[in-house]
């Protein structure tokens, strides 16, 4: 993926844009991401904070991580589109989901985090390298 990007939530309440390209793209298999994302693992990408703005006002819920820093998930309040997740642990970095993405056919996982809590069922590639947890 290159910068610039944008993309936003399913019925276009909330819209995002991000000056320059990812840090990392990626799938986390943590169980929060499964819950959070209602399938065996959620793909996003990691950009600076101070790298996207915004339009509108997400709504959020707070998690208690593996690393036992609290997680913060936003999603859209209309729609209920899962948009970004923001740590304690590194505040100055944020993931978005892939699927808000105007062009999500751009995205390419780079690597799968926390595989120690992948499903069974769930096919790793073995194109990307895999972590137990987070790198």
């Amino acid at each position: 993926m290159t910068g610039p990007f944008s993309g936003g939530c399913a019925c276009g309440s909330i819209r995002y844009q991000c000056a320059h390209a990812p840090l990392a793209t990626l799938n986390c298999h943590c169980l929060d991401c499964q819950r959070a994302s209602g399938a065996a693992f959620a793909s996003g990408f990691i950009v600076r904070v101070s790298d996207v703005t915004m339009t509108g006002t997400p709504k959020t819920y707070s998690v208690r991580a593996g690393s036992g820093k609290r997680a913060t998930r936003s999603f859209c309040g209309d729609c209920g589109s899962p948009l970004f997740t923001q740590g304690e642990a590194a505040p100055e970095v944020m993931s978005i989901r892939f699927p808000t993405l105007d062009d999500p056919s751009a995205f390419a996982p780079m690597l799968d985090i926390w595989t120690s809590s992948a499903q069974p069922w769930v096919c790793l590639s073995e194109a990307i390298p895999h972590y137990p947890q987070s790198p």
